[in-house]
């Protein structure tokens, strides 16, 4: 019988061959960077000297989601993959101490750029990934070389019917509406998140759900995530704005999107088009998590969009 951990390695070998890489030749490093009261843990590959992509996980997620990618990019580019707070094992202070929001969250991803001397970077974004990178690039246009989002919004449109309970939190920000969403913040939740959409979820290794329902329920998590998800109105309320960075900078942009995500719509793909007429809009027959089930085909055309566009 096949393990786990054998179908894991195959999907690792195989994306490795895909772009003439090894793993062996771009070692992924593991890291920490103090960023004020945040010990931010990232991971890093490839060399320092060479163009910089920048890659930004969502929920439920963490670097952990770019473990194929970074040994397959790493060959050409400089990969850095930080885990926001509250995510994966970067470590923060406790709400109350923190301002678990999405500007305080771009805030000490900004902060841990420039600590990293990262003054231009590709710019990847999955969910919460994508309104902390849209921030750092209204902030500083001038740094951001292209754009790829893996279901990563800044349309309205683009949201679908998993956030009505959520808008419905936002409009009336009550205790009633906030336990509505307590089955949100769970491992059986997350999950969910990974499988559905996905036509064969046996194609989804275990190892990314099984981590990242280990991690939301540490001591404090869920009441941070609920926090989270009352702050992405705040996205919202910015989405002019980032399209707005859209239309006047005309960044690279390629799209690379699970169809089927009951969170984020293809019509939220296609509305760039309105902004970047010349963007990459491509659909992949999964869900939330495309980089799980379609990696071998995503990565080099991430590749390819990389090398058109910053080398």
């Amino acid at each position: 019988m096949t393990s786990s951990k054998s179908i894991a390695a195959a999907g690792l070998t195989a994306s490795l061959l895909i772009s003439g890489a090894s793993a062996a030749d771009n070692p992924v490093h593991y890291r920490h960077a103090q960023v004020g009261d945040v010990k931010v843990f990232y991971r890093e590959a490839g060399n320092p000297d060479a163009p910089t992509v920048l890659l930004l996980h969502g929920f439920a997620g963490s670097s952990f989601m770019f473990r194929d990618l970074m040994p397959a990019l790493a060959d050409r580019y400089h990969v850095i993959a930080p885990d926001l707070p509250a995510f994966g094992y970067t470590e923060a202070p406790p709400r109350g101490e923190y301002a678990y929001t999405f500007s305080q969250l771009a805030k000490t991803i900004g902060e841990f750029t420039e600590q990293l001397k990262l003054n231009k970077y590709a710019l990847m974004v999955h969910d919460y990934g994508a309104p902390v990178g849209w921030r750092l690039a209204v902030a500083h246009p001038e740094r951001v070389t292209a754009i790829i989002s893996q279901n990563g919004n800044a349309y309205e449109e683009g949201l679908g019917t998993g956030w009505v309970p959520i808008q419905r939190y936002w409009h009336a920000p009550t205790q009633q509406n906030r336990e509505a969403l307590h089955d949100f913040p769970t491992p059986a939740s997350i999950k969910w998140q990974y499988l559905e959409g996905v036509a064969d979820k046996s194609s989804v290794s275990p190892d990314g759900y099984t981590l990242e329902g280990l991690q939301i329920s540490r001591p404090g998590n869920a009441e941070i995530q609920l926090d989270l998800v009352l702050d992405y109105a705040s996205n919202v309320a910015m989405y002019p704005a980032f399209q707005a960075y859209f239309r006047q900078y005309q960044p690279p942009l390629l799209a690379v999107w699970g169809k089927n995500d009951p969170f984020f719509l293809p019509a939220g793909a296609e509305a760039w088009k309105r902004d970047i007429p010349e963007a990459d809009i491509r659909f992949y027959d999964t869900g939330h998590f495309a980089l799980e089930t379609h990696g071998q085909e995503i990565i080099p055309v991430i590749r390819a969009f990389l090398d058109k566009n910053i080398r």
